[in-house]
């Protein structure tokens, strides 16, 4: 049984490193894969193997997933709002650097996520009930407070709210699949690369170099991370997307600190979807749906063993995570930035309609102009949270 879950854990490690990697393949579809095969495996191992090989892909996944957002634009809804800081550091020749802090964010959060893991079990259950009836007032008082701190208030909220009709619009057309896809690939990632193609944007050599944060600063963004993913850890529909723009309403955030929140945040959020599985029985994240149907009766012993392969799995990530981000940096230095946006551009674009049908490419188009517009503009990117944010809110109050 420990050698299948070795096995399994490792196996899951490759698999992250594949989907975290490439844009495009995303853990829940390799999770949904599994589980539509599961009648093959389970005749040769127990549902536990198969819940490790998930929680070990989906931390590894975790991990890597910020590279590509940060060297290539191509994000997913998790790491979206990286691009900007971290394309940032990438044209200072410090890419590596971004990804570096994302990747001890990821670490520390999973680190403090599975020492709380007792308290957060005890609290779910009381807190659960509450959230469920104010989440949407939380929302709108962060998006409001985002719009009013913004200099250019009416483009911030003229942004805001053409993102979250895309996001409605995107979300509730049956025949777009994986619709957060063309969305958050047209708003943030298609945006930023046509603007760095038409602009003839070059690189500087990257630099494997330490990044330097302040331990004050560490403390003080895994405080923030914490408070933020518990709030929407239990509830469906939020994720550490909102985790991270409820975080910037706290504390004002340099570009460092908020990748190093961002790493955090992500990783918090993935380890309470499967603590939230055990404690209101209710799974938060797509690969924890899967989980819950290998072991329906998840008990505390399964819990702990799962929450050590996810400790593993971050252990590991984190020398992979830095070998992939040594790989793109000195990469970069090799290709003609322009290139390779509009090579990156093509790929994504054809990904796009691979995963999510011909019509998903109103959805990236009408997405990469917005984002332009925010650029041009002149205001920040997080007001094109609004895709996932209005969504949520109206899920809450209708």
């Amino acid at each position: 049984m420990i050698e299948q879950i070795l096995i399994a854990v490792l196996l899951g490690l490759a698999t992250g490193i594949a989907t975290g990697l490439f844009p495009g393949i995303h853990i829940n579809l390799v999770a949904l894969l599994l589980f539509t095969s599961s009648f093959f495996f389970l005749q040769f191992t127990a549902p536990l193997t198969l819940a490790a090989f998930i929680v070990s892909m989906s931390i590894t996944h975790t991990f890597l997933d910020f590279i590509p957002s940060v060297f290539l634009g191509a994000p997913d809804e998790d790491t979206a709002l990286s691009v900007l800081p971290g394309h940032r550091m990438l044209l200072e020749g410090n890419g590596y650097g971004a990804i570096k802090l994302t990747t001890l964010g990821c670490f520390f959060g999973l680190v403090i996520a599975l020492a709380l893991t007792p308290l957060f079990v005890i609290l779910m259950p009381i807190i659960y009930p509450i959230l469920v009836k104010i989440m949407a007032f939380i929302l709108i008082g962060i998006a409001l407070f985002l719009v009013l701190g913004e200099a250019k208030k009416f483009w911030a909220f003229f942004i805001f709210i053409l993102s979250g009709i895309l996001g409605i619009a995107t979300m509730n057309f049956a025949l777009i699949k994986q619709p957060l896809l063309p969305l958050f690939s047209g708003l943030f990632g298609l945006s930023l690369l046509t603007i760095s193609f038409l602009k003839k944007t070059k690189l500087p050599d990257q630099k494997i170099r330490d990044v330097k944060i302040e331990k004050v600063e560490i403390s003080s963004t895994l405080s923030l991370s914490i408070l933020a993913s518990s709030l929407v850890s239990f509830l469906p529909g939020v994720g550490s997307a909102q985790a991270a723009t409820i975080a910037t309403v706290f504390k004002r955030l340099n570009e460092k600190t908020f990748l190093f929140l961002l790493g955090a945040v992500n990783s918090i959020v993935m380890a309470l979807s499967f603590v939230a599985l055990y404690a209101i029985e209710k799974p938060r994240s797509g690969v924890a749906v899967f989980v819950g149907k290998f072991l329906p009766y998840l008990n505390q012993q399964q819990l702990w063993i799962l929450l050590v392969i996810a400790l593993i799995a971050g252990g590991l990530s984190v020398f992979l995570s830095l070998f992939f981000a040594k790989v793109f940096a000195r990469g970069m230095a090799k290709v003609n930035y322009r290139w390779l946006c509009f090579i990156t551009l093509l790929f994504i674009t054809l990904i796009t309609i691979v995963l999510s049908g011909p019509l998903s490419l109103i959805v990236l188009v009408v997405g990469t102009a917005i984002g332009m517009v925010t650029n041009l503009v002149g205001i920040k990117k997080i007001h094109m949270m609004g895709s996932l944010l209005l969504p949520v809110i109206l899920y809450y109050l209708l």
